[in-house]
């Protein structure tokens, strides 16, 4: 059996439900068997948003990741990051924008925030929103985010993914999927290049 725990994790009107949807589609493309918990919390712009992405290829039971077993934090911002760090697996890997969206007056220190983040094993973190933008991408940081992330969902193939983006966004018109695969493409060409 191979599997897959992915903690989703941002702030609402980042983008979290498009990767969720994303990866799901992909899911379903490629025969894997899937359970997601509902997007949790405030999903209206501001609010902390949260999501279980489970993938196997046997028959999950749960909907929801237990403590200690996430193989991997996908995070839209950093702080949501640290949040999530008690699901995190041992051997895990956390994926994240590097660049705060300071939403509460209590927002930590930022410096001490990646110095945080920086002193786990496996983590890889990048100016997502400042890389979508100089890539003419602004509206698609979500999607630079899964491109970084995409290595490390071994049971989702790259060509998958990209299927699954064209599928999702095709509603919206082929500009939007072009920009949306770019935007993948850049994210993944990011990924092996950074971490801390």
């Amino acid at each position: 059996m191979s599997k897959i725990d992915i903690k989703l994790c941002g702030v609402g009107g980042q983008g979290i439900l498009s990767i969720a949807t994303v990866l799901g589609e992909a899911a379903t493309l490629s025969g894997l068997q899937l359970k997601q918990a509902e997007v949790h919390g405030m999903s209206q712009r501001g609010g902390d948003v949260q999501s279980d992405l489970r993938l196997s290829t046997a028959p999950i039971w749960s909907d929801l990741i237990p403590l200690g077993g996430a193989d991997l934090i996908v995070s839209m911002e950093p702080m949501e990051a640290l949040r999530y760090l008690p699901y995190l697996a041992p051997d895990g890997a956390v994926v994240t924008s590097s660049r705060p969206l300071v939403n509460i007056p209590n927002y930590p220190d930022e410096t001490a925030l990646l110095s945080e983040l920086d002193a786990l094993p496996h983590v890889v973190r990048l100016d997502i929103e400042a890389v979508a933008r100089e890539s003419g991408l602004p509206k698609s940081a979500n999607m630079v985010l899964l491109g970084m992330a995409a290595p490390y969902i071994g049971l989702l193939p790259e060509e998958c993914l990209r299927q699954a983006i064209a599928r999702v966004f095709s509603r919206k018109g082929e500009a939007v999927v072009e920009a949306n695969l770019k935007a993948f493409s850049v994210g993944l060409s990011h990924s092996m290049t950074v971490s801390k």
